[in-house]
């Protein structure tokens, strides 16, 4: 029983100061995100739970960070807007789509950090540095090849970064915020194009209802159950979740 929990003592301290050693370069704007900072924690409960409570804590921001979860979310929001169903599905249901989702666009390079990091450092062959450095190389990529390069040479410009000699000398405090632009960019240039069919719809019945000269009944209650069918027909959730697959791609 004491060698079980020993060993679950020092999985929990690894995961802790891999974290805490993660968070300290980027928020000192480096380009590698090794540290030479040796995090060590000692045999303390309220040490741990501290720690750990700030773990959690900071779990979401780099969840929307550094991943594609920013622009899925963004996309189902405006899929919802745009049917008119104002609070279907819920927000409950939009954020754990959006989160399974992302998990399942984002697995090609969990899988790269887990074989060129993790099983490497759980077998002891590279140290917990040279661990967090091949750890970020498939998530700078990543981040890299969904940014536009505008918007990194905005962010570099704002950071007074003239040139760098290669695309991996830049650092990662231009590369998170130039990511999130981009995200937002594409978010909302799929969610224009999702919204063209409703709008359509909603031109037709409001001007149908116009000649007729209804014009006391809100248009908008007349259209919603055409959306909903159209979206129906056409198997629109597929449909999104097939362009948002694409649009990583």
């Amino acid at each position: 029983m004491n060698k079980q929990t020993g060993r679950k003592n020092r999985k929990w301290k690894t995961a802790a100061a891999w974290l805490l050693t993660l968070l300290m370069p980027v928020a000192a704007g480096s380009t590698s995100l090794a540290s030479p900072l040796d995090v060590s924690i000692e045999d303390s409960e309220p040490l741990q739970l501290l720690i750990m409570l700030t773990l959690l804590g900071l779990i979401p921001t780099f969840l929307i960070m550094m991943t594609g979860f920013t622009r899925i979310l963004i996309v189902l929001g405006f899929v919802r807007n745009a049917t008119g169903l104002q609070q279907m599905p819920p927000n409950q249901v939009l954020i754990g789509l959006a989160l399974l989702l992302n998990f399942f666009f984002m697995s090609p390079v969990i899988d790269q950090i887990q074989e060129r990091a993790y099983d490497p450092y759980m077998n002891e062959e590279i140290t917990q540095s040279e661990a967090i450095d091949e750890a970020m190389i498939p998530l700078r990529a990543f981040m890299l090849g969904q940014t536009y390069s505008s918007d990194i040479e905005m962010f570099m410009g704002m950071a007074q970064i003239s040139s760098v000699p290669t695309i991996d000398d830049i650092p990662t405090r231009v590369i998170v915020p130039a990511f999130i632009t981009s995200e937002l960019k594409r978010a909302f240039q799929i969610g224009f194009f999702i919204f063209v069919p409703f709008l359509v719809i909603d031109m037709i019945v409001a001007s149908t209802l116009m000649s007729m000269g209804m014009m006391m009944l809100p248009p908008t209650v007349i259209a919603l159950p055409f959306k909903v069918l159209l979206f129906v027909l056409v198997d629109g959730w597929s449909l999104v979740i097939q362009t948002l697959y694409a649009s990583f791609q």
